[in-house]
């Protein structure tokens, strides 16, 4: 890949350090203000990388490379930057806990206003409404803080900072539990009839053959027949107890997260401390954005660093097992509309733009869907096949998007990009209020980001060559939208690539900014994992250090250790480097392949030069 993780997180972080951290204090807010949402994105710049990759951990100092010191110079030593860090993250969990001790999360100047509607119209209730953004990312900082301060405390001596490390976990975690039940409260099964607006659209969207309704329904019913039955296994939070609705013949569904807390969302019972649970206003409907948002948070939770740490309690653990369930569920149900089962015609998903039930269709909702395909062929352990056809969805997101095509002269699809695509958010607003609307700005790095991952599961195969190309156009695109006068190294700039966008910026963004990082983060772990493994290669490899071995052992039948302590050298070299390809030609045939042919290579021209004596002779 063009693009190197490495240097390009030090950049960040060099940037975030440089705009947060001065005259010993850490500063908060960007282009948007503060938010419960937007401050936990400006510490994730620099602890999701800090917990998700080893050589950037900073929570053991005896570690820490020098080039990370250097960034993080400013903030202190090898004890001084892990605590100021962590002063930060106390400092964000104060100022979002209210005076009940009830964790905060509002999205406050994340929401916008629908257009021509008075900024005065928005009460402070409204903009207090939590949000699955911010349960989703305080979910992902929380995890990050308790794993980065149980690693820390190891180093510290102190009594008290111990106590203070301890206080901060307890914080961190109480949060967390908070941010489960929220996401718990926040799942929705909508149930509509088939000749409703929803039903005509979810029909529309999963007939590709042009079927009459009469057909095409039960078809639909019978691949979500083993969903319908596992919704009946629900039996806390939201979309519970909902058997006799689902089982109605005239009457389909769909599974999902709500923009928030759903309305009459029963209280979730749990031991954790978390304050109160406060009444949701969110229809019950899914929204793809805010179900992706949730799918990605929700498999944190099972992550391998989560379950090597223990960051979960007993409680917890139970919470996650009921969110688990629901991941499941949506997975499956998406990817069945989606990407239906035994269908040799075109995919819905290949059906650009995706429309929702709410009859808006848009690339973006494309993007979400391929998301949740692909991790769900992957559970089902799908062949390249099927994943070819996601990486082509992809390439085809590309070109419309505009980051592999020209932008030409009145074309307006960088509004995709910059404003964005808005979401009405169906609840926000009583019938006396502007009811809230929902920007998505991220399509460039949300589809860098599947882009990667899509390329890591293909193997080697043409496939995955074309992935990590598209990956080093859209990484081309983004690195050209970076500030530039102020905050090098931080986003967005996206007037730099889109001359018809008007507005430019002078703050960094950090909904941009951790976006990216996060795509960085993927490309690294890509990275670190062995390169894929080539059948063809291998069994060419193979071959050749047969013939390297026999022509070896032939060497040593015409006396060559004899010739000399060089020759002898040489000949042990040569023994080395066979051996080491025979180590290595199950994970890395291509450097098997390279060793053998070296080893060929010397041993011809022994026989060369044993060939010419023998003339002059």
């Amino acid at each position: 890949m063009k693009v190197d993780p490495r240097q390009q997180l030090l950049e960040i972080w060099r940037a975030v350090i440089e705009h947060s951290y001065r005259d010993g204090e850490w500063h908060w807010g960007g282009r948007d203000g503060r938010n419960s949402i937007s401050d936990a994105e400006q510490l994730l710049c620099i602890l999701g990388p800090a917990t998700a990759i080893d050589t950037f951990g900073l929570d053991s100092p005896g570690r820490i490379s020098e080039d990370l010191l250097d960034v993080l110079k400013p903030l202190g030593g090898v004890m001084d930057g892990p605590l100021a860090l962590l002063e930060a993250v106390e400092s964000y969990l104060t100022a979002y806990t209210d005076e009940n001790n009830t964790p905060i999360f509002a999205a406050e100047s994340y929401f916008r206003n629908p257009a021509g509607a008075d900024p005065a119209e928005l009460s402070p209730e409204q903009l207090a409404q939590p949000v699955v953004d911010s349960f989703a990312i305080s979910m992902a900082l929380s995890l990050a803080t308790i794993g980065f301060a149980r690693e820390f405390r190891k180093n510290l001596k102190r009594r008290s900072s111990r106590a203070d490390i301890d206080r901060l976990e307890e914080m961190a975690s109480r949060r967390l539990s908070a941010a489960m039940v929220g996401l718990l409260r926040s799942f929705t099964v909508n149930i509509f009839d088939v000749d409703s607006r929803d039903g005509r659209a979810l029909i529309r969207t999963v007939n590709q053959r042009g079927l009459s309704t009469r057909r095409i329904v039960p078809m639909i019913q019978q691949s979500l027949e083993d969903v319908r039955n596992s919704l009946r296994t629900i039996t806390i939070g939201s979309g519970a107890n909902l058997a006799d609705d689902l089982d109605h013949p005239d009457r389909l569904f769909e599974c999902g997260w709500s923009w928030g807390v759903v309305r009459d969302a029963p209280v979730i019972e749990t031991s954790e401390q978390i304050g109160r649970q406060l009444s949701g206003r969110a229809e019950p409907a899914p929204y793809i954005y805010f179900t992706t948002v949730a799918l990605d948070a929700i498999e944190a939770l099972s992550a391998p660093r989560t379950q090597r740490l223990g960051l979960l309690n007993e409680e917890q653990q139970r919470l996650a097992q009921g969110l688990r369930l629901r991941w499941d569920l949506t997975q499956s149900y998406w990817s069945a509309i989606a990407v239906p089962a035994g269908s040799g015609l075109r995919w819905p998903l290949e059906d650009i733009p995706w429309q929702r039930t709410t009859e808006k269709e848009s690339e973006y909702f494309s993007l979400h869907v391929s998301s949740i395909v692909v991790q769900d062929l992957v559970r089902k352990r799908a062949g390249n096949v099927d994943l070819n056809r996601v990486g082509r969805v992809l390439q085809n997101l590309a070109d419309r998007a505009r980051i592999t095509s020209r932008v030409y002269a009145g074309d307006k699809s960088y509004r995709l990009h910059a404003p964005g695509f808005p979401i009405n958010l169906g609840g926000s607003g009583d019938l006396d209020e502007a009811r809230l609307t929902w920007v998505m700005s991220d399509f460039a790095p949300l589809l860098l980001k599947r882009t990667i991952s899509l390329a890591e599961l293909l193997g080697a195969s043409t496939m995955r060559n074309e992935m990590i190309d598209l990956a080093d156009d859209i990484w081309d695109h983004l690195d050209a939208r970076r500030l530039t006068k102020t905050r090098h190294g931080l986003w967005d700039q996206p007037r730099r690539v889109f001359e018809d966008f008007a507005d430019t910026f002078e703050d960094p963004s950090w909904y941009h900014t951790k976006r990216i990082t996060d795509c960085l983060i993927t490309a690294a772990e890509v990275i670190r994992k062995p390169p894929p493994r080539s059948e063809p290669v291998a069994a060419l490899a193979n071959d050749l250090l047969s013939e390297a071995e026999h022509l070896y052992d032939q060497e040593l039948l015409q006396g060559s250790p004899n010739s000399g302590h060089a020759m002898q050298a040489e000949m042990q070299a040569l023994a080395a480097k066979l051996e080491r390809g025979r180590s290595v030609l199950d994970k890395q045939p291509g450097t098997a392949y390279a060793l053998a042919n070296f080893v060929l290579v010397a041993l011809d021209q022994f026989a060369a030069a044993r060939s010419d004596l023998d003339s002059e002779s």
